[in-house]
């Protein structure tokens, strides 16, 4: 039995739906991994009418087959150069989409597939190769540099994770802006604020049982990391703090400089490196921070905003692209660029009185506008609207 959306007045009945699955990698469910698992699993279990195919790159974990309703399929080859990626998205996924005729092909990770045969939806999250160039390999960038055109001019829909990527996706490749629905990250129900023993557990665990400031990303050049080590050392020069600064991520390609600005530091036994953190202990971790430090140059989104927030834990965050969009005024702005306007902040939330406990209750109200659960209603109704064009 069919029933009719109000919003488009088109009747849907069962329906048969793909997905990109390609991240839902078992103990990396970093970045695109972790929306694609929110997302998905809600979609599954709130419309358990209809038949979902997911379509991995390679051997899949049975963890995220979430219920009868999935049907998983791995195509062959594993995309994870840009060779692979078009021979996954070319000609693995079509000959699978012309088989199971689905109502719509949904991708969750900036790409999909040109030749496939039906309705498409194409989740963007940013395009910082568009600003940041020196920081993707040279053969990926050339392939974004000539697919993300087609990717988005061949979609019949688009959904972007924040209001900043939606403009520029209308400014850098003039995307109709009614073809794109902004649609916020959620946050994980893990994030919890922590008592005060909680606190000082995690003080003692990370920081040789100092408050810290906290930075969780991976290392790399568009995170702004040495600008975030000069901003410390000043910090800690001015004040004579005896908090720390604590980094969790996994070490990216082009980290030479971090080790430059961390080797000219005086400061420089106040500084842990903990390497990559696992997602259970990570609210841990973040719950444990004094503050977030979270001033990349670029970000479609900046979930570790987000996460900090829902930890009672506030950010100072940069002054650019979607940052000030997630922080709202739970969150202390600086310029990226300027490793005084970074250290000001430092030295700002460290000294005036109660100023944290004041963003905190900020926080508090920000993050009601940013959930999982309203994701993946938003995410239905693009999905519907897709299918009804």
């Amino acid at each position: 039995m069919g029933r009719l959306n109000p919003l488009t007045n088109f009747i849907f009945t069962s329906m048969k739906i793909a997905i990109n699955t390609r991240f839902l990698l078992k103990d990396k469910l970093e970045g695109l991994g972790g929306v694609t698992y929110e997302i998905t699993k809600r979609l599954v279990q709130n419309h358990p009418e209809h038949e979902f195919l997911f379509l991995f790159d390679r051997p899949y974990a049975e963890e995220f087959v979430f219920a009868d309703n999935i049907t998983p399929i791995k195509i062959f080859p594993p995309a994870r150069h840009p060779f692979l990626f078009y021979l996954f998205y070319e000609w693995g996924i079509p000959p699978v989409i012309k088989k199971h005729n689905p109502d719509i092909f949904i991708s969750m990770d900036n790409m999909t597939s040109i030749r496939a045969k039906c309705k498409k939806l194409l989740v963007m999250h940013d395009v910082a190769w568009r600003h940041y160039p020196e920081g993707v390999n040279k053969l990926v960038l050339k392939y974004y540099q000539h697919f993300t055109p087609k990717f988005l001019n061949t979609s019949d829909k688009i959904v972007s994770v924040s209001q900043y990527t939606k403009d520029d996706l209308i400014k850098q490749f003039n995307t109709a802006s009614d073809k794109i629905d902004v649609i916020p990250n959620g946050c994980s129900t893990d994030f919890t604020p922590v008592t005060a023993p909680q606190q000082q557990a995690a003080q003692d665990k990370y920081a040789e049982g100092q408050p810290y400031f906290l930075y969780v990303g991976s290392i790399h050049p568009r995170k702004n990391i040495p600008r975030l080590l000069k901003a410390f050392e000043q910090f800690k020069t001015t004040s004579s703090s005896p908090i720390k600064l604590v980094l969790g991520g996994r070490m990216a390609w082009k980290t030479g400089e971090v080790g430059e600005a961390l080797e000219a530091m005086q400061h420089k036994k106040d500084v842990i490196f903990l390497g990559y953190v696992s997602d259970t202990e990570l609210p841990q971790l973040v719950g444990g921070a004094y503050a977030s430090t979270y001033v990349s140059l670029f970000e479609g989104f900046g979930l570790p905003i987000l996460e900090a927030m829902y930890a009672d834990v506030p950010s100072i965050t940069s002054n650019i692209s979607s940052m000030p969009e997630v922080a709202g005024d739970a969150g202390l702005l600086a310029d990226p660029t300027s490793v005084d306007s970074i250290a000001q902040q430092m030295l700002k939330i460290w000294s005036k009185e109660g100023l944290r406990d004041q963003l905190i209750e900020k926080g508090r109200i920000q993050k009601q506008q940013f959930s999982w659960d309203r994701a993946a209603e938003l995410y239905w109704e693009s999905i519907e609207r897709t299918i009804a064009t």
